[in-house]
């Protein structure tokens, strides 16, 4: 099996612990190994590693939920949901960009589908409040300016007040953000306020914003807002993205793409 398929069914797994753990706040090793029908051994190293998130705590035989348990998944699982998905979404978001742009890429694991596909711009400016995306270039690749704030370890990004002292002073031709929930009524949020903070400001100071989410995030509603419909230029998601959602956001004048 290959590593990216080994990683896809580890997401899964913590996934569904997770929604185990949200529904009765406690789960025994041998019951989540008959439930998704790997080894206790298998169980322990999943638990290991949502402990170190900060998802549960291990117990004796098993684990409980944290308290404040979040809802957003690790960065390293949110990568393996739905790649194939947002690989398509981010080659889709290459057109919106000029060779010598300053732009905006945030933290989420589709715009850094998208990071992935610029090493090949060195005249670009890229600003971001991402580690991973700044990762991607240290290399080659474009010139990085990184936000500074608060490391939010979750998503692996600068947030919060700090983020101000640099996204208030730039001016980008594009941010390409992504989000934890979206729909036409409730808009784009997130499951941290200092978050939302630092993407409202990057969308603030940008003459064009595009939105780069899978089709599963639709429905969703999470804590804090950071955009509505009037914000955004381009929504580009999937094919099976909602077609009466996208048929709103179609009539609010956002340019929609589903690939």
């Amino acid at each position: 099996m290959s590593t990216d398929a080994t990683t896809g069914l580890a997401a899964e797994r913590h996934q569904r612990i997770r929604d185990l753990l949200r529904g009765q706040r406690v789960a025994r090793v041998d019951e989540l190994s008959e439930v998704l029908k790997v080894s206790p051994a298998t169980i322990r190293r999943d638990l290991e590693e949502l402990e170190r998130h900060g998802v549960l705590q291990r117990v004796h035989g098993g684990a409980v939920a944290s308290e404040g348990t979040p809802e957003e998944p690790l960065f390293d699982d949110k990568t393996s949901i739905a790649a194939s998905e947002k690989e398509a979404i981010a080659e889709a978001a290459l057109p919106f960009l000029g060779p010598r742009d300053t732009i905006y890429l945030d933290g989420g694991s589709t715009v850094l589908a998208l990071a992935r596909r610029l090493q090949c711009f060195p005249q670009l400016t890229v600003v971001t409040n991402s580690l991973r995306v700044a990762h991607a270039f240290s290399g080659t690749g474009p010139r990085v300016i990184l936000a500074g704030g608060e490391l939010r370890r979750l998503s692996q990004t600068f947030v919060g007040p700090l983020s101000r002292h640099v996204l208030a002073s730039t001016n980008f031709a594009v941010a390409f953000v992504g989000t934890v929930g979206l729909s036409f009524a409730d808009g784009l949020t997130t499951t941290d306020p200092a978050e939302a903070f630092t993407k409202e400001l990057a969308i603030a100071h940008a003459q064009r914003v595009v939105l780069l989410s899978d089709s599963a995030k639709f429905g969703k509603t999470s804590l804090a807002r950071f955009a509505t419909a009037s914000d955004l230029d381009v929504l580009i998601t999937d094919r099976r993205a909602p077609a009466a959602e996208l048929a709103q956001f179609r009539n609010a004048d956002v340019q929609v793409i589903a690939v």
